[in-house]
């Protein structure tokens, strides 16, 4: 499935402070919550009185500038802000496209209201529906996409501090980032757990495959309880690890680049105000996305990015497909035969990998459907 990055505007606000589920956490969540507090601050005095550096760095407000950046030698901690728009182009519905959208196609679940199946209360009483939509759309049953291996190519070259991804879809692990090089913003399939405080056992992404594929409702070996995904329905807080990451890895940001977001879902979007005044900030996008109300952008929410006024200086948004403007800054910097190269390789090495997984299931079907038939039939009392 994708994107839990897309997730509503429901109950988004609540989320700012994390709750840490275990209690050795709770300095974690004080601590975040005085943090947040703080940047409201510093936000509303530095925008009011003018304070912090604004130097420009880019020599151009377009892709070419941003090349040029990149190539310069000065940008070496790039962050990536993706969402559901970085998948599309493998085959899975963003959240709020009009007709396409995830939230238009629900009505064979026969929900009070699409956001419903992503909600804990609901899904705790009612978790057919979820399951039945993560076995239409579950991770293992798509390729990443040039985008998913663009990112690939930045941390191969040493670029990549780090990719916080909205989606739940866990492709940016099959491109190859690894836990380190990933903040899952709202969460991932990779794990599961118990939905019991009391067991909370984990589950890994094969257990609740098998269960989500024999139309099982996954329930916990140890208590019985449901276990769920790791995935942040509305109702939980963000991972404690995306508040903690996010407050060393954004002073040190040289160039952020945001794909496929419509930067709508707090706390996620404000992250784009976090690096410092002077960081250039490139959007690849169907549309442009974060330009906040005066108003939100003074106290620090939905990020204030300007790519049109006379002020202008550092934002730049490019308008196309994810997979388009991800081979276009290639072309620019001049890796978009290694781009390609590395997209064709990963995808003929998944399409071999599913082959063999698919023949060895027919072999070993064939066998159990052979040893049946050859079994002797138990002899009758006479």
């Amino acid at each position: 499935m994708s994107d839990a990055p897309e997730l509503p505007k429901k109950e988004e606000e609540e989320e700012v402070t994390p709750e840490p589920e275990e209690q050795s956490d709770d300095s974690s969540e004080e601590e975040a919550a005085g943090d947040t507090e703080m940047d409201f601050l510093r936000n509303l005095f530095s925008s009011t009185l003018g304070l912090g550096s604004a130097d420009k760095v880019l020599d151009e407000l377009t892709l070419e500038g941003v090349a040029r950046y990149i190539q310069s030698g000065k940008c070496k901690n790039i962050i990536c802000m993706v969402g559901a728009g970085i998948s599309t182009s493998a085959g899975i519905p963003d959240f709020r496209s009009p007709g396409t959208g995830l939230y238009a196609n629900l009505q064979k679940y026969n929900l009070p209201y699409p956001e419903a199946i992503f909600q804990i209360d609901y899904f705790k009483k009612h978790p057919e529906p979820f399951f039945a939509l993560a076995k239409e759309l579950y991770p293992g049953q798509f390729k990443p996409t040039v985008c998913h291996y663009f990112m690939k190519l930045l941390k191969d070259k040493g670029l990549l501090r780090r990719c916080y991804s909205q989606n739940i879809d866990t492709l940016e692990r099959v491109a190859g980032l690894e836990g380190d090089d990933l903040i899952e913003a709202h969460g991932t399939f990779y794990t599961s757990h118990c939905v019991s405080f009391c067991c909370r056992k984990e589950y890994n992404l094969d257990w609740m495959k098998v269960k989500i594929f024999s139309d099982d409702i996954p329930r916990c070996d140890k208590c019985s309880s449901l276990v769920k995904p790791d995935i942040v329905f509305f109702g939980e807080n963000l991972p404690v690890r995306f508040f903690t990451s996010m407050k060393m890895d954004f002073p040190r940001c040289d160039l952020l680049i945001v794909m496929g977001t419509s930067l709508q879902v707090q706390p996620f979007a404000g992250l784009v105000s976090r690096v410092s005044k002077s960081c250039p900030r490139l959007l690849i996008n169907m549309e442009k996305a974060g330009q906040a109300d005066p108003l939100f952008g003074l106290m620090g929410f939905g990020g204030g990015m300007d790519f049109d006024s006379d002020k202008a200086y550092r934002d730049v948004a490019h308008i196309s497909t994810c997979d388009d403007g991800c081979l276009a800054l290639a072309d620019l910097l001049g890796w978009k035969a290694e781009l390609e190269e590395l997209v064709k390789q990963e995808h003929a090495r998944i399409d071999s990998q599913d082959k063999k997984e698919k023949a060895s299931e027919s072999k070993g079907a064939a066998a159990k459907a052979s040893s049946a038939s050859a079994a002797p039939e138990p002899k009758k009392e006479e």
